[in-house]
């Protein structure tokens, strides 16, 4: 498979995965999400949309660089799979909460999420550097979604 077919299918997971769990997400904020106690530093809903699809793309060019990457076919195997694992966590955050509408489940799913997009990055790391520092807007947004997540649980 030549790397422009790769980098395709490498972008092209993510964004499948966000654009399913933003079906969850739009059917729960135009619903009960208005309904909920938000803080004040709460970002307006139209710059969610914007700032998933930027983070899924460099998350595809992410997983790009480590899939044509010559390094050891385990080394990639258990960095692949780290990503596959956060990826899927990632779904079934916004199903917990918009869908399910559990804040406090999907604060636990988020933590777990959190730990696993840094187990991915330290596994990118030796890999592709660049790989690595593209996830890490990702993991500082979702730090931020996961300190949201707290207050909203808590608000309540």
């Amino acid at each position: 498979m030549n790397n422009l077919t790769k980098l395709v299918i490498a972008i092209a997971i993510p964004l499948a995965i966000g654009g399913t769990a933003g079906f969850f997400t739009a059917t729960g904020v135009d619903s009960w999400y208005q309904t909920i106690n938000k803080p004040s530093w709460n970002p307006p809903g139209w710059i969610f949309g914007p700032v998933w699809t930027t983070l899924y793309v460099m998350m595809g060019v992410a997983l790009f660089f480590v899939w044509k990457s010559d390094v050891n076919e385990q080394l990639k195997r258990t960095a692949i799979t780290l990503f596959a694992i956060q990826l899927v966590l990632n779904f079934f955050w916004s199903f917990i909460f918009f869908n399910q509408h559990q804040p406090g489940w999907a604060l636990v799913e988020i933590i777990v999420m959190w730990v696993f997009i840094l187990l991915t990055i330290f596994s990118f790391a030796p890999i592709s550097k660049t790989a690595a520092w593209l996830l890490v807007p990702y993991i500082s947004w979702v730090s931020f979604a996961t300190i949201l997540n707290y207050t909203i649980w808590k608000l309540n």
